[in-house]
C-alpha cells in the first residue's frame, strides 16, 4: 500500500472506531509526587493516539507511622481535564480518591517498604464501580512515543492481563524455571471484567496484607496471575530506546561501564534525561511540559 494510502487508511479506520463509541481508557495511580509525570505522559498520549481517550487518576490520603503522603490534587486532576478537552472533547479525566478503600484493606505487610504504598493502588482498581472493564494501567514514567491504540483494542477476552516481561526480573522471579513468564506492572492491559470473576486484584491483596514482598504489587501480580498475555517489548522498554518503541519506561537500570552503579532518570529531570541518557527523542514533549509547568504549578 502506497504511503499515502496508508494514512488515508489510519484516518479511516480512526473515524470509524470513534463512530462505534472506542476509546482508549488509561489508569494512573499515585500521590502528589507524581504529578509532574502524569502531565508528560498525557502529553504524549494526546500527540500519538487520535482516539478519545479516558483518563483515570486513582489516589489516596496516607499516613505511615512518620511519613505523610498527600494525594494528587483535585485541583490539579480538574486543570488536566480541562487541558485535555482543549484537544478535543471526546477526553476527559476523573478524578478518585480510594483513601478509605484503602485503609479498608490495608495492605499491612508492605506498607514500610522502599516503594510507597501508592504503587499497591492499582490493586484496588476491580472494587472501584466508575472503572471500566477494559482499562491500560501506565506508570507515571511512562511516555508513549507511537500509536499505542493497537496494544489497548487487541483481543484479551480469555486473559486476565497482558503485559512485557521485567527486564531483570525475568531472569530471576520467573515462577516455570523452563519458561520467562515474570511481568513488569509497569505497563499492564487489564482485563478488569474477567478479574472480578476470578478475583485475581482480591488475592493480590491479601497476599500483600500478609506477606512481605520486595516490589510487593508487581510480586502479587506475577504470583497470582495464571492468564495472562506475553506483549512484545516494544510496549514496555525498560532499557533504552529502540527504533520499535511504543511506549518507553523510564525505570531504574544498572550500568557497569566504567563502573557499576544503579541509574534511575525520570522523564521530567529533563538534564538528566539529556546528559546521562543521551536522550533527546521527547524533547517537543518536555519543551510543552516546561511552558505549561507555572500553570500547573497553581494547581499543585
Amino acid at each position: 500500500m502506497p504511503p499515502g494510502a496508508a494514512c488515508v487508511e489510519v484516518r479511516r479506520r480512526r473515524r470509524q472506531q470513534r463512530q462505534m463509541g472506542e476509546r482508549l481508557n488509561i489508569l494512573y495511580c499515585g500521590n502528589d509526587k507524581v504529578e509532574d509525570g502524569i502531565v508528560i505522559s498525557v502529553l504524549s498520549l494526546l500527540k500519538n493516539i487520535g482516539e478519545p481517550l479516558h483518563i483515570y487518576i486513582l489516589t489516596m490520603e496516607l499516613s505511615v507511622g512518620k511519613k505523610v503522603y498527600f494525594p494528587v490534587s483535585e485541583h490539579f486532576a480538574s486543570y488536566l481535564d480541562r487541558m485535555v478537552k482543549k484537544i478535543s472533547r471526546e477526553h476527559c479525566v476523573r478524578f478518585i480518591d480510594i483513601s478509605e478503600l484503602f485503609k479498608s484493606e490495608l495492605p499491612a505487610a508492605n506498607l514500610d517498604t522502599r516503594f510507597t504504598p501508592y504503587c499497591m493502588l492499582r490493586l484496588f482498581a476491580d472494587r472501584i464501580p466508575e472503572m471500566p472493564d477494559k482499562v491500560l494501567y501506565l506508570d507515571t514514567d511512562v511516555v508513549c512515543r507511537k500509536d499505542c491504540s493497537e496494544l489497548y483494542h487487541q483481543d484479551i477476552t480469555d486473559c486476565e492481563l497482558a503485559g512485557v516481561l521485567d527486564y531483570y526480573g525475568r531472569w530471576f522471579f520467573r515462577r516455570d524455571i523452563w519458561r520467562l513468564d515474570y511481568l513488569n506492572s509497569g505497563v499492564l492491559l487489564m482485563n478488569l471484567d474477567l478479574i472480578r470473576q476470578t478475583g485475581l486484584l482480591k488475592r493480590c491483596r491479601e497476599l500483600c496484607a500478609r506477606k512481605k514482598m520486595f516490589m510487593p504489587d508487581q510480586s502479587a501480580i506475577n504470583k497470582e496471575a495464571f492468564r495472562k498475555k506475553l506483549l512484545p517489548r516494544c510496549y514496555n522498554e525498560q532499557r533504552k530506546l529502540r527504533e520499535d518503541t511504543v511506549l518507553q519506561h523510564f525505570s531504574t537500570t544498572f550500568r557497569f561501564f566504567p563502573l557499576f552503579r544503579i541509574q534511575t532518570v525520570k522523564p521530567w529531570q529533563i538534564d538528566q534525561v539529556h546528559d546521562k541518557l543521551k536522550l533527546h527523542e521527547y524533547d517537543d514533549l518536555l519543551q510543552e511540559y516546561m511552558r505549561l509547568l507555572p500553570e500547573i504549578r497553581r494547581f499543585t
